[in-house]
């Protein structure tokens, strides 16, 4: 599908701002993103939020944070999958915290199954 998992996608997450009044507030959260290590962007083309979403999932983005007047301030992002999953809104914190251990639990070492040569 050429879409790659969390830890490994060039952009973790795409911040999307429903409305122009919203790009600050997501500047912001890309802003709290980076300072955490993480990799995103934000889309404030004039787009249609719809159509951000779509392109988004079209780049296999693994997650979309949608951000709007309740999310702003409530410091808040409304988060979607890659695969069209509705995680509903939590705090930018939180969301934080969920990329992290799915990208520390991405990368490490996993077993390939029984020993050989043991």
């Amino acid at each position: 599908t050429g879409a790659f998992p969390a830890w490994l996608a060039p952009v973790q997450a795409m911040v999307i701002p429903i409305a122009d009044r919203h790009v600050g507030y997501a500047h912001e959260v890309l802003e709290t993103l980076r300072a955490a290590g993480l990799r995103a962007a934000v889309d404030a083309r004039g787009e249609r939020m719809n159509a951000k979403i779509r392109d988004a999932q079209l780049q296999k983005i693994p997650y979309m944070l949608v951000v709007g007047d309740r999310e702003a301030e409530a410091q808040a992002v409304a988060v979607r999958t890659r695969a069209g999953e509705d995680l509903k809104s939590m705090p930018v914190f939180q969301f934080i915290d969920r990329l992290q251990d799915e990208v520390a639990t991405s990368m490490e070492p996993e077993s390939a199954g029984p020993d050989v040569g043991g």
